[in-house]
């Protein structure tokens, strides 16, 4: 979110500049980016001691950052009702209403693969399958209701194709994803069947309309030139349906197992082909964004790029870059994804310290609660 969106949204409602008096929703990307951190680490095909306390300390982090600010944005928004009816109307606002069911997706998933060394194993299962439902219940109107209100808004000139149009787009696949994992703590039979369904499901609904949406921005990038300087990292956005959707086709290939079996085993094989070929053909189309979006990132920082909370979108986008990394080197068994997984990981570990530390270090001096500086 640039400087100038801001400033373009009801402004005169914004004098007041008290902390957190204007928490809006891209806050949650915060909470994306440090739990993919924590799951990642979680996933990776090289584990240590020290790489699981600290992806256990790094998911606590998110859990209490997305309570924290997700009691701050509900009672912004129960006492400011006009503001949340502005923030909805904006054709870019709107877009990052998609993070909050991410957020809690994403510390549900750290939840279930970590969160039984501080909560035990019940506790966390029950913790995990409850933000799973409703983050996945949040992200599917999301998925409705933003292209809805686009839909009908009454004034479409200067509406053009921006990265952040995936945020609304990409929560289904998180839940497909992340349904892979809950998946062995339901009964055998009619339970998981139904949520690998559901999964295959809202992985077909965002992979779609993420595709549909992917072709709008990249003619919008070559026929409009780039986006303002502060909203060029926003470019990362595109990887995360790439690399989500490529995780959850390897983990719903690879579960499919557990719920094929017998004379129905051959669906089980059918689907964990499709992860690894649907895996490789995404990966290539990867590598192109994740090179484009480097070098986007260069030019704009050749031009000034100031810090914001656009930067989260260095964070969450290489996470899932990581886990689709990890999910179909494990699904292949082959070194060398799962060398590039890890690599990853460094990259992901390096931007996350960095946007991090400006994050706590513009929260101190006030600069990211003045709505001016979002």
């Amino acid at each position: 979110m640039t400087v100038t969106d801001h400033a373009a949204i009801s402004t005169e409602h914004l004098s007041h500049r008290r902390p957190f008096e204007h928490i809006t929703p891209n806050w949650f990307a915060a909470v994306m980016g440090t739990g993919i951190v924590a799951t990642a680490a979680a996933t990776l095909p090289v584990q240590f001691p020290a790489l699981h306390v600290f992806a256990v300390a790094v998911w606590a982090c998110a859990a209490a950052a997305l309570l924290v600010i997700g009691v701050a944005f509900a009672m912004h928004w129960t006492g400011h009702r006009d503001r949340a009816v502005a923030y909805a109307r904006h054709p870019v606002m709107v877009q990052f209403y998609g993070a909050p069911p991410m957020a809690m997706l994403t510390v549900g998933a750290g939840t279930g693969l970590l969160g039984a060394d501080l909560l035990g194993p019940t506790a966390a299962t029950t913790l995990f399958a409850g933000l799973w439902i409703a983050g996945t219940i949040a992200g599917l109107l999301t998925s409705v209701v933003v292209p809805f209100r686009m839909i009908t808004a009454s004034d479409h000139r200067d509406v053009a194709a921006l990265p952040a149009w995936l945020m609304p787009v990409v929560p289904p696949m998180v839940s497909a994803s992340t349904g892979a994992l809950l998946l062995p703590h339901l009964p055998e039979g009619q339970w998981q069947l139904a949520l690998l369904c559901a999964c295959y499901a809202m992985f077909g609904l965002s992979l779609i309309v993420g595709m549909i949406t992917l072709t709008l921005i990249y003619g919008r990038l070559l026929h409009g030139g780039l986006p303002p300087v502060d909203a060029a990292p926003t470019v990362w956005i595109t990887l995360g349906l790439i690399g989500q959707s490529i995780t959850a086709a390897n983990l719903l290939g690879t579960d499919a197992s557990m719920v094929f079996t017998g004379a129905q085993s051959s669906i089980a094989v059918g689907l964990h082909v499709f992860g690894i070929g649907y895996g490789l053909v995404m990966g290539g189309f990867g590598m192109l964004m994740f090179a484009l979006a480097t070098a986007l990132t260069v030019h704009a920082a050749r031009r000034n790029l100031g810090f914001s909370l656009t930067w989260w979108s260095f964070t969450f986008p290489i996470g899932t870059c990581v886990t689709g990394a990890t999910a179909l080197g494990h699904a292949l068994n082959f070194g060398a994804v799962q060398a590039l997984a890890v690599a990853l990981y460094v990259l992901l570990l390096a931007a996350w310290i960095i946007v991090a530390t400006r994050t706590l270090r513009g929260i101190r001096r006030g600069e990211l609660l003045h709505p001016g500086h979002r």
